[in-house]
This record gives structure tokens, sequence and C-alpha cells, in this order.
């Protein structure tokens, strides 16, 4: 019976150190340290973009806590809808009142965080239940339509420079047009080259008149 009840203790003991080393698995996976002190903020945003609970919280580039949740909210006052982002920062961290917070993405398509960018130095911190604005992130969507639309623009302008439309399209498709706008380079080539003379010549006889101001007064009519 004794045996029994030895064997039964040290199951009952090994399964509670498993349970204790489980947890703090699950912790450091987490990235929840419960033995550091901190506060909470909300940041209000227009559009979550998918961020989720547990994202990390990063202050210039640095992981300073994790989100804590994510909930939609109705403002009587504005008569719309919001997204709350809640997050827990640790204490060591100070944010100042204008620091810009957004949510960022590590790499193209990983993991969704909350960045905040320091504000001025001197500006007072945020304190514990603090609400700040956030900066909403880029949505991809439009992003990718703008990038369509983009791509349209191009193609129009493309197709229309092989049709030879415009100045440009009529340079690249025809032979006479090119022919015509070399010959007026080349004019214009050689009506600087005569501007370019004249203003040296100019300039002597005003030099030499500087030099010599009775010329003009003496100089006969007609010359």
């Amino acid at each position: 019976m004794e045996s029994t009840r030895a064997f039964e203790v040290k199951v009952g003991m090994f399964i509670l150190v498993g349970i204790v080393i489980l947890f703090i698995i699950v912790f450091s996976i987490g990235d929840i340290n419960i033995s550091k002190a901190g506060y909470h903020i909300t940041v209000r945003f227009n559009f979550a973009g998918g961020i989720g609970s547990s994202a990390p919280v990063r202050v210039a580039g640095v992981g300073v806590g994790n989100v804590q949740g994510v909930k939609i909210i109705f403002s009587e006052k504005d008569a719309r809808s919001y997204a709350e982002v809640s997050a827990f920062i640790q204490e060591e961290a100070k944010i100042e009142k204008d620091a810009k917070v957004t949510i960022n993405t590590l790499g193209l398509l990983g993991e969704k965080y909350l960045e905040v960018y320091p504000g001025t130095p001197g500006s007072p911190l945020l304190k514990n239940g603090d609400v700040i604005i956030g900066k909403d992130p880029v949505i991809m969507e439009k992003l990718t339509d703008n990038l369509v639309d983009l791509s349209d623009s191009a193609k129009t302008i493309v197709d229309r420079l092989k049709k030879g439309e415009g100045f440009v399209g009529k340079l690249l498709t025809e032979e006479s047009a090119y022919t015509d706008f070399k010959v007026m380079m080349t004019n214009f080539k050689d009506f600087s080259a005569d501007l370019k003379t004249t203003g040296v010549n100019f300039k002597d006889f005003s030099d030499d008149l500087k030099r010599h101001p009775w010329k003009l007064l003496n100089k006969p009519r007609g010359e």
C-alpha cells in the first residue's frame, strides 16, 4: 500500500513539474514575461490591417511589448466605427504622446506588428490607460488597384506612341518629322553660335565705350 502511494506521489510530482515547464514554454513563445512591470495603452485606427492578439509591439524597431486585444467600437460623437488595439508596454519603454503609431508587416507577407516611431524629445509621455490615434496602414487592395491603373495608363501611352499620335509619337514613327526636327535643332545651334559671337562683339564695344565715352559724343551722325 505504501509503495503504491509513493508511486502515486512521484507520478503527481512528475506531472506537476511537466505542467510548470509547459507553462514557462508557452509564455516564452508568446513573448510574455509576467515578471516585468509595464503599462497599457490603446491605439485607435480606422483600419486595423488584420493585426491580432499577441502581435509584437516595437518602439524604434525594438520589441517592448505585445498586443493584448483588438476590438471594434462605435463612437456616438463621430457616428462611426473604429478599431481599437490594446497593447502592453514594458515599463522601461517610454512613449511620447505625439509619437506615430502604425501597423507594419515583417516582410511583404509576414507577421503584423505594432510599430511606434518616437515623438518629439521632451514631450509628455503616455501613461497607463491613455488613448492615442494611430496612422492607418496601407491597404494592399488599394495599392494593387493603383498599380493596375498605372499599368493601364502606361499601356495607353505606348499604344498612342505606336499610332504616331502627339509630337513624340510622330518623331518615333514618321521619318519626315524626325528629319524636320533634326534640321530645326541644327538651325537653333547655328543661331546660338551667332548670338554668342554677337554678344562678344557687343561686350567689347561696351567696354570700349566705358573707357572712352567721348567717342559716342564725337561720333558722326549716320555711323
